[in-house]
């Protein structure tokens, strides 16, 4: 087998994991500080690349400044996710936190309904493919057969400082010290000062952060986005979280790599069912629920996110 095919394969497959974990992250998060399930995470992935594409088509149009249309384009991203994440948060997780979880299961599900037609009917002609901006060098590293783009380096290094951001965030901070008082001990919590609520609405918002990267991410990979793209990015988000280990940190972002390995592995290995890589990935994920119901990394209640 050509190694340059090889590496080129196992690149993507990093590209997909980090992207995957990010998802996943976010629906530990959610689990780990009010055990909930938000089926909306998906279309707030949709949403972050949405707002980052409006966000770099203004601003490219109207000013010629090198780096502008994609800082406000991930800031766009970031913003509009976060705040789709904490209102949903205050205004459906939270009133629902004693109801039963398939009442907030569904809601959630319903709030990502709403928001991905709202982009579709919102957005000109939104119902189609949508291209994205290129708006990051296009120089490429070759080796042999093997290449590969700046701007997916890029994004592949970006991608890895926001997950150790995030994970210093959560075990370094004051806020993270929070999130994990609240997730441990939600009662203790609130006697030792901490406000429940702000925490809670603080840690959707850094879930949907990362969401709304993500998309960005996707777009500036891909170079397109469409409506429906939350749909399939949930499931595999919530996949990877499921085998990793709800709740913990560490556990979502090896599920993520997991998933993407298991796809890269079928197209190297059998490139004629690559078609095929979703089916096998999620197979996998079954086998090892199967045997490891809690996830590769067993949550533990003095470790919770």
């Amino acid at each position: 087998m050509d190694l340059g095919f090889l590496a080129q394969h196992l690149f993507n497959g990093l590209m997909l994991g980090v992207i995957y974990a990010m998802i996943a992250v976010g629906f530990s998060l959610f689990f780990g500080v009010l055990d909930v399930i938000k089926f909306s995470h998906g279309d707030v992935v949709t949403l972050g690349a949405f707002a980052a594409l409006g966000a770099a088509a203004v601003v490219g149009s109207a000013v010629a400044v090198p780096g502008l249309a994609l800082a406000l384009g991930l800031l766009a991203a970031i913003a509009a996710s976060m705040a789709a994440g904490a209102l949903i948060g205050g205004t459906l997780v939270l009133p629902l936190r004693n109801a039963p979880p398939v009442n907030v299961l569904l809601v959630t599900l319903m709030a990502g309904t709403i928001l991905r037609e709202a982009i579709r009917l919102g957005v000109p002609n939104g119902g189609n493919p949508k291209p994205f901006p290129a708006l990051l060098p296009d120089w490429r590293i070759a080796a042999g057969s093997f290449s590969v783009g700046v701007d997916s380096v890029a994004i592949l290094l970006a991608g890895v400082a926001v997950i150790v951001a995030t994970r210093h965030l959560v075990t370094r901070t004051r806020l993270g010290l929070a999130i994990r008082a609240v997730a441990q001990d939600p009662e203790v919590a609130c006697l030792s000062g901490i406000d429940f609520r702000r925490t809670v609405l603080g840690t959707f918002a850094l879930g949907s952060a990362l969401a709304g990267i993500a998309g960005c991410m996707l777009g500036l990979y891909y170079r397109e986005i469409n409506f429906g793209m939350g749909l399939v990015l949930g499931v595999i988000g919530f996949a990877a979280a499921v085998v990793g280990g709800l709740g913990s940190l560490l556990g979502p972002i090896l599920g993520g790599f997991l998933f993407a390995g298991v796809q890269t592995l079928v197209t190297i290995t059998v490139p004629a069912a690559s078609a095929y890589k979703d089916v096998a990935a999620f197979a996998v994920v079954i086998a090892i629920i199967g045997i490891l119901p809690t996830g590769l990394i067993s949550e533990r209640s003095s470790e919770r996110v």
